[in-house]
């Protein structure tokens, strides 16, 4: 795949914990100056307790110190592509705004949004 951060999301996908829904997500979201990370979702028992992949790459880039950032890509092997869940748009546009957001699928399907367009008024610091 020509895109690596597609190619990296993809990747993580792999390595999801998802042993009582059988649907494996990954994420891979890069900073401004080009350094990826990734996440992948990670089920528990209780459902309740389960942790999305988008929350994870977002999670591990800020614990690393990251701050700004330009793309986030969602893989997920549906026909449909999958967007982030609410949850997961309203960390994405807390800790990285107007981001673009890449879906694309094992089979190299890809759909390419704004988080302003999938999230239209988000709630943020602005309303506190």
């Amino acid at each position: 795949m020509a895109d690596a951060l597609l190619a990296a999301a993809l990747a993580a996908r792999e390595n999801a914990f998802a042993p009582y829904s059988k649907f494996k997500v990954g994420a891979a979201l890069e900073e401004v100056d080009g350094r990826v990370h990734t996440g992948c979702n990670v089920e528990n028992a209780t459902y309740g307790l389960t942790v999305c992949a988008e929350r994870v790459a977002v999670f591990k880039a800020i614990s690393e110190g990251a701050r700004k950032f330009r793309r986030v890509a969602v893989a997920a092997d549906t026909d449909a592509l999958t967007p982030p869940c609410g949850a997961c748009r309203q960390i994405l546009w807390e800790f990285c705004g107007d981001v673009e957001i890449v879906l694309v699928n094992p089979r190299g399907k890809t759909e390419t949004y704004r988080l302003k367009d999938l999230f239209p008024k988000p709630f943020d610091a602005s309303f506190l």
